[in-house]
């Protein structure tokens, strides 16, 4: 096993709990899907958000799908004039059996056109 960096981003509907919950979840559940992952091969997560999403922590909706016992941490991106909105972005340190390039960096949505040379 090694460790491990899994990037992924989601563009949410509108700035409301609900929203920011749902577009975390969605996109946490397909980077776990896509890498054949469980939260006990996973050692952190760190988000960032863009400023226009202020209604919730991305990382309660992540407790809430089970990592409860995975250390959450979450931060603002940095306001580029001209950047996606409403963007949610992660970065999962993992402990896999899979080398670099097999790692499956997701983008979801909007999103999806931020990194098109590693999207999945």
């Amino acid at each position: 096993m090694s460790i491990r960096a899994v990037r992924g981003a989601t563009q949410v509907s509108a700035n409301t709990p609900e929203a920011i919950a749902a577009g975390v979840k969605e996109l946490m559940l397909a980077i776990m899907e896509a890498n054949s992952l469980t939260p006990e091969n996973v050692i952190s997560v760190f988000f960032t958000s863009t400023k226009d999403l202020d209604a919730a922590f991305p990382a309660a909706a992540c407790r809430e799908i089970g990592f409860a016992s995975v250390p959450l941490i979450g931060s603002v991106e940095v306001d580029v004039p001209g950047a996606l909105a409403r963007t949610i972005r992660a970065m999962l340190h993992i402990e896999s059996g899979k080398n670099h390039a097999e790692i499956a960096h997701i983008y979801l949505h909007g999103a999806s056109a931020l990194r098109r040379d590693i999207a999945q």
